[in-house]
């Protein structure tokens, strides 16, 4: 059912790509802070092969949205909707005005114009890296939306219009990166059976390790002593390194000279 010329907006649901410079559809579509997203048909004159031979032209390009045809903004008329879909799970969602020709589906929209009213972030989805972070959210608090973070413990304002960053939402942020660095400072610790990549010998495995030294074994058996701070992670290769070492014993316990 088209509804023509809605004087003022509706309000419903959809989803977005979230990058640093701002937002797009999942067709890529830019959204622009500050400019209403304005739909066109793209199918220009489309038409169907009749019997291969004759081109039957089926429509010619219109005002976006038309009844018969796939174009104008896509929203869900609810959240519980837009779930339905599945489309939740592809990027952030939020709130989004509508407004314009309209054509009413079951569950959702196609709009002829069309502009965010509220974000909603996965947490999951949130950068600990505060520099990315920081970007991202110049670029969401340019369109002048309440923004907010969605985790395990429901839905939190992290982003208020007009009057900044909430503390319940930056609470949580810090938490998470806190967990992160936690975990990530956890599984960098050197402990037994870590590999560790000798420099121009191989790789030897961790059998003890301190502050202070770490006992590796190469594949040949020989027992290693390395300094703690002589063996670094390696960000590229994926890896912990190390180019030089202290003692090398045999499995005997006989002094041997690293070659």
């Amino acid at each position: 059912m088209i509804v023509p010329d809605y004087v003022s907006a509706i309000i419903a649901c959809r989803v977005w790509q979230w990058y640093e410079t701002g937002l797009r559809s999942l067709n890529g579509e830019p959204w622009l802070a500050g400019r209403l997203l304005a739909a066109g048909c793209r199918a220009g004159a489309a038409g169907t092969w009749v019997h291969g031979a004759t081109y039957k032209v089926t429509h010619t390009g219109h005002q976006a949205p038309a009844e018969d045809c796939s174009c104008g903004v896509y929203a869900a008329k609810s959240l519980s909707h837009l779930r339905w879909s599945g489309y939740d799970r592809y990027g952030i969602h939020g709130e989004v005005y509508l407004w314009g020709a309209l054509v009413e589906h079951e569950r959702g929209w196609r709009a002829q114009y069309a502009y965010p009213k509220s974000f909603v972030l996965p947490l999951e989805m949130m950068p600990v890296s505060v520099t990315i972070l920081e970007a991202r959210m110049a670029a969401l608090a340019a369109y002048g939306c309440d923004v907010s973070v969605a985790g395990s413990k429901g839905i939190v304002p992290l982003w208020r219009k007009g009057s900044g960053y909430d503390a319940a939402g930056l609470a949580l942020l810090i938490e998470r990166c806190q967990d992160w660095y936690t975990r990530r400072a956890q599984k960098r610790r050197i402990k037994r059976g870590v590999r560790v990549a000798i420099l121009g010998h191989g790789i030897a495995v961790v059998e003890q390790a301190d502050e202070v030294q770490v006992t590796a074994v190469l594949w040949n058996q020989n027992r290693l002593r390395i300094g703690r701070k002589a063996i670094v992670w390696n960000e590229g290769n994926r890896r912990w390194e190390a180019s030089h070492w202290g003692v090398c014993s045999t499995t005997s316990g006989a002094e041997c000279l690293p070659s």
